[in-house]
């Protein structure tokens, strides 16, 4: 049964086929951008509970969210309630993003920004670094180990965190076989689409020591995020609830207000 993943990854790869670019010019224009913030460092280095908020204007599973949102307003409300790092969407046919959502929004702020996307190719790579992002998103289901390697060495030579997402244990033991020491666990179900948070606390212990533990999806407010903090997890990635909230600083600031002292 093909996913919502493999229909994405299918069409990600039909586009990348086309790409007649140089990926040895691309690569030299990855590596002359200014030094990236420290994404992963940032999220070590929080006081309680850190908080990866997302700019998303659409997904999948949810139709619209937040269609007409200003991405530099959106981010800026976010730094205004304390966010750790942000988010941005930038696949445009699944969730109406874009490359200019993630330069407006991190020019807007000071704090790292993850480009929230579908990796298949290097080239990928390459143009996360170039439109200005922090880090990248390498999703494990959707790679075999030789990319999945190669991309994460690709990345972390052009000056970007990488956030490797897994959805169980198999593909956490691939994601710590190429080096991953940030780590994400996706709840949602690639096939029902539907939350479980008890995979993500089922697999928090699994990971060693100086692994960055993220939980992605589902987090739905303060309790949500309070079981996940208490399982392991250093941060949250958090989208539909904060992006569709009256007062987007706000719920960052309940967020992160769990854990400090």
């Amino acid at each position: 049964m093909a996913t919502y993943l493999d229909r994405i990854i299918h069409a990600h790869r039909a586009q990348a086929a086309d790409d007649r670019r140089s990926l040895e010019a691309l690569r030299d224009d990855a590596l002359a951008q200014p030094p990236a913030r420290g994404f992963a460092a940032a999220l070590a280095a929080a006081e309680g509970l850190a908080v990866i908020a997302e700019v998303k204007r659409a997904s999948p599973s949810k139709g619209d969210l937040n269609v007409g949102l200003d991405p530099a307003a959106v981010a800026q409300a976010y730094e205004s309630g304390d966010a750790t790092c942000l988010s941005v969407l930038t696949d445009e046919d699944w969730f109406q993003g874009s490359a200019d959502d993630l330069r407006v929004a991190r020019s807007a702020v000071g704090i790292p920004v993850l480009r929230k996307d579908f990796t298949v190719v290097a080239a990928d790579v390459c143009d996360a670094r170039i439109m200005g992002a922090d880090a990248a998103l390498l999703i494990v289901a959707a790679l075999d180990d030789a990319e999945l390697a190669d991309f994460h060495a690709l990345a972390t030579e052009v000056g970007l965190d990488v956030l490797v997402e897994v959805h169980d244990e198999p593909e956490l033991e691939r994601a710590l076989a190429v080096g991953a020491s940030l780590v994400g666990v996706n709840q949602r179900d690639l096939v029902t689409f539907e939350v479980d948070t008890e995979r993500a606390v089922r697999m928090a212990p699994q990971m060693p020591d100086g692994v960055v533990r993220v939980a992605e999806s589902g987090v739905r407010g303060v309790p949500d995020a309070t079981q996940l903090i208490e399982a392991g997890y250093h941060a949250v990635l958090v989208g539909e609830s904060l992006v569709t909230a009256g007062d987007h600083g706000a719920a960052v600031a309940a967020l992160r207000g769990i854990g400090r002292t």
